[in-house]
């Protein structure tokens, strides 16, 4: 046993907590607790690690983008204890040959504790598919994004009705493609940082999100499914998901960054959906303080920079996310924006409510020892070639975060700063600690 002394938790109060890692559990939460060895925590502030939903880890298919190791090791230095992790990889994870391949890799690489969505493609495998443990069937592409997995109405329809026969949540990228605006794309252009993304903005437009939310909408309602949708970016399909009994997430880069970043990003800012307006950004962020927002996942979608140095039309979608989601909001919590609950909320309790992982998300009793530590006050900027993911850069080039001292995935710690004051027993041996495992 172990026991974190004098830490401050989300909801103020101090408290010890102290870990049983035989069990990989939090053994009790309270005052002057006993145990054989202890660390410091001295007022910090003291998390449930955060659950990612919504991750591309891109293996197998492009490890030139990224790998379980390089992705777990990012996720792990921000403060991320679990993901789960999206179809689209190569071959797509749609049938149950494809989920073992996956699960294979994963699980002799990974930091961080990991699921694994299905996908749904024409030529799917749904009886061989749902005989795996899946973390949800999803992301369903209603428009093609990376991977070209995007599928009909009509075939959305029969998967989601599959999904609810079988218990499984379904997630859903939300954008209608018969309301992209063709000529919005300029037909030749300039590359990479110096090309415009927010003409993707304009090609791929709010309102194509906001008809396929109520699609989503409708068909969860005649299904009585458990529908939740991905990398919400307006506020107006957040509150459509709401109004319906929808749970839905949204990206860091979507609360925070808007046209106005776009045109500066260039291509390393072209994702699906796109960035919006500064308006509908703020709204976003409203309603995610709000609690019309569910949760906050990233959508960890990496490339390298040659991939995204060429044109807006021929660059790939996506931006790289896992490693910065949680130090933004820390760092945004830090000025008033949002309290420290509503980040512990929508980056742990809501994710572990909504996907089913009843032993995580909360720093109680019983519950997995997922922890993070971090000085609330310390904020430092960040920078791509700092990061620990493949790509080596960001979309937050100089912003502010506040990233953690040491990550806890079950009680072991799988990443700790330099300085970070770790009894020797419970350090690991160089940056990151032991491997993790699959969720069951």
């Amino acid at each position: 046993m172990f026991t974190v002394r004098n830490a401050t938790l989300a909801d103020g109060r101090t408290r010890d907590v102290r870990v049983d890692p035989a069990a990989g559990a939090i053994d009790a939460v309270g005052e002057d607790l006993d145990a054989e060895t202890g660390i410091e925590a001295a007022g910090k502030l003291l998390l449930p690690g955060m659950i990612d939903a919504h991750v591309h880890f891109r293996e197998p298919g492009a490890p030139q983008k990224e790998t379980w190791a390089t992705g777990s090791a990012s996720a792990a230095a921000g403060g991320v204890t679990t993901v789960l992790d999206q179809p689209n990889t190569s071959p797509p994870t749609v049938t149950g040959e494809a989920f073992r391949e996956k699960r294979t890799l994963a699980s002799g690489a990974s930091l961080v504790d990991f699921g694994i969505d299905g996908g749904v493609t024409p030529d799917w495998d749904p009886d061989s598919l749902f005989a795996e443990p899946l973390a949800a069937l999803g992301e369903i592409f209603l428009a093609d994004s990376t991977g070209e997995m995007g599928i009909g109405e009509a075939q959305f329809r029969d998967a989601v009705a599959r999904a609810t026969e079988e218990d499984v949540p379904v997630t859903v990228h939300a954008e209608d493609a018969t309301a992209f605006e063709e000529d919005a794309l300029p037909e030749a252009g300039l590359e990479g940082g110096d090309a415009d993304a927010s003409a993707w903005s304009a090609y791929r437009p709010a309102a194509a999100e906001i008809a396929a939310a109520e699609l989503a909408c409708e068909v969860a309602a005649d299904t009585d499914a458990q529908v939740h949708l991905a990398h919400t970016s307006t506020p107006e399909a957040a509150e459509l998901a709401d109004e319906a009994g929808l749970t839905c997430e949204a990206t860091p880069h979507h609360l925070f960054l808007s046209t106005d970043d776009a045109r500066d990003l260039g291509t390393y800012g072209r994702m699906n959906p796109p960035l919006r307006s500064p308006g509908r950004r703020d709204g976003l962020l409203e309603k995610l303080a709000d609690g019309v927002v569910d949760i906050v996942a990233t959508d960890h979608a990496p490339h390298t920079r040659a991939e995204k140095e060429t044109t807006l039309t021929e660059a790939p979608s996506g931006v790289p996310g896992v490693e910065t989601a949680l130090p933004l909001l820390l760092a945004t919590a830090a000025e008033g924006e949002l309290s420290y609950e509503r980040v512990r909320d929508v980056t742990a309790r809501n994710p572990a409510e909504i996907f089913g992982l009843d032993s995580k998300g909360r720093v109680e009793a019983g519950y997995d020892a997922d922890l993070v530590l971090v000085e609330p006050g310390d904020g430092s900027e960040i920078s791509g070639g700092a990061l620990h993911s493949k790509c080596e850069w960001t979309p937050f080039e100089g912003w502010t975060g506040v990233f953690p001292e040491w990550t806890m995935v079950r009680g072991n710690v799988v990443y700790a700063e330099d300085d970070a004051g770790l009894p020797e027993n419970l350090a690991p041996d160089g940056e990151f600690g032991p491997r993790a495992g699959e969720l069951v």
